[in-house]
């Protein structure tokens, strides 16, 4: 049985008008947010606070309780201070109605207001007394014999909060701008990460259930690496769709000729037979015999919509170029997601891993453990090549676009290469043989997206 979210009794915990639609959907983001969880772990009423942050985002027109519990009162002092600035009005043109935008602002906001008030309580002794002896009186209350007591003291705390945020230059604007601008950056790189290059982001993101945007939100807001990795992301997010090539079984491009009846196809010299009256009843034989001469349009069966095999070189030498690596891999990750493609990744150094995942069906926490994890050590590339060759030897990846991403090159011995371009061979025609059709090597250190940009012929070492 599903637990029940404690914020089913939020009705009288607000200072904002939080109607019951506001009221169900920040429960339903609250139980989707690891990071709001934690927050709210903070101090007495907190959960609460994260809850009056949200409603000021999102809504239209929030408007503050102009009176509240004495409980209350420390959070509707955060939540005025917030809202009578002026930036953070012109911040709401970002958030208004936006539940990603309005979720990663509350938990910025959250964290900004934590660390705001952990800095008074250092400077503000008597604050500090106040807040260790509010918690201990709710956690030791439970027949309620302290709630004059615990009333008191959280009046006491409330003023000393209030004459905390009276003070000039007490800080609490700077905390409010870093939030402000550190939402909008994160919420940048999650665009970027899922919907780079599509040419509307926005759109993009909408297909992905906020509850993954959440995760990955929270994943690059708490890893430095990450957000690098985001980045590269988006620009190779761009490039991986250019290289992308529909498989298509009727092509308009002319490719030879045979026989054939389909009319629209029928060669100029065929049609000149029909327009002649001596040859016109031999055409119309040949023509319903299907003996008539036709170009030849079958489709050429190209790479880019099937599944997909990664084999990405993690030794020593590829530490410097990890971030761009990885940008790729995850690039190519959230396009076999996004359309529910097959895809192996293959993981290499001296030695190698293989994750499978069926239908795109990759998670936030792998990708974000892909991209935050690395090997290290010796090349070999016999290794990752016969893993590969495994995978596409499987149904489902008999028609992969495999791609091996790698600084360099490995010794591989001629043994190695002859028995590798035999099981090749036994694939089928040379469109199929794409394990020794897509590489990329990245050696240009100045700029890697120009070489991410082409193909280059690996046929397979040569």
């Amino acid at each position: 049985m599903k637990k029940k979210s404690k914020f089913s009794k939020y009705e009288d915990q607000s200072t904002i008008n939080m109607d019951s639609f506001d009221k169900r959907r920040f429960h339903s983001i609250y139980d989707n947010s690891k990071g709001m969880q934690e927050l709210a772990k903070s101090y007495p009423g907190f959960d609460h606070l994260l809850g009056d942050m949200w409603g000021s985002l999102y809504k239209m027109k929030p408007i503050l309780k102009e009176e509240v519990p004495d409980h209350l009162q420390q959070n509707h002092a955060i939540v005025e201070r917030m809202m009578s600035d002026e930036d953070f009005e012109q911040h709401r043109i970002h958030t208004k109605l936006d539940e990603l935008t309005s979720a990663i602002g509350t938990m910025k906001f959250g964290e900004e207001t934590k660390k705001w008030i952990e800095q008074q309580e250092q400077e503000n002794e008597r604050m500090k007394e106040l807040m260790q002896q509010l918690q201990d009186l709710k956690n030791n209350n439970p027949d309620g014999r302290q709630d004059q007591q615990i009333q008191e003291t959280s009046a006491a705390l409330n003023q000393e909060l209030k004459d905390a945020l009276n003070q000039p230059g007490n800080g609490f604007q700077q905390a409010m701008q870093r939030a402000m601008n550190d939402t909008n950056d994160l919420k940048d790189k999650v665009k970027s990460m899922i919907g780079g290059g599509s040419g509307n982001e926005e759109a993009e993101l909408k297909k992905v259930p906020l509850r993954e945007q959440l995760a990955l939100a929270e994943a690059l807001s708490k890893n430095d690496k990450l957000k690098i990795v985001a980045e590269w992301a988006g620009r190779m997010k761009a490039i991986a769709r250019k290289k992308q090539k529909s498989k298509h079984s009727d092509s308009i491009d002319r490719s030879g000729v045979t026989i054939g009846n389909e009319i629209e196809r029928l060669l100029p010299s065929e049609l000149a037979q029909y327009a002649n009256p001596i040859t016109k009843l031999d055409f119309a034989c040949r023509l319903t015999e299907a003996e008539t001469l036709v170009y030849d349009q079958k489709g050429k069966e190209t790479l880019g919509k099937g599944p997909i095999v990664l084999c990405l070189d993690q030794s020593g030498s590829m530490k410097n170029l990890d971030s761009q690596a990885k940008g790729f891999a995850l690039a190519l990750m959230w396009i076999a997601k996004r359309q529910k493609r097959d895809f192996c990744y293959i993981p290499f150094s001296s030695s190698s891993e293989q994750h499978i995942f069926e239908k795109g069906k990759i998670s936030i926490r792998d990708m974000t453990r892909f991209a935050t994890n690395f090997l290290g050590g010796g090349t070999n590339f016999q290794n990752p090549l016969n893993r590969a060759l495994g995978v596409i030897n499987q149904s489902r990846f008999e028609k992969a676009d495999v791609i091996f991403i790698t600084d360099g090159d490995d010794h591989v011995g001629e043994e190695f290469i002859e028995t590798f371009n035999e099981k090749m061979a036994d694939l089928g025609s040379p469109e199929k043989r794409v394990l020794g059709r897509c590489v990329y090597r990245l050696n240009n250190k100045e700029n890697p997206a120009e070489t991410y940009a082409g193909y280059v012929t690996f046929d397979p070492y040569k």
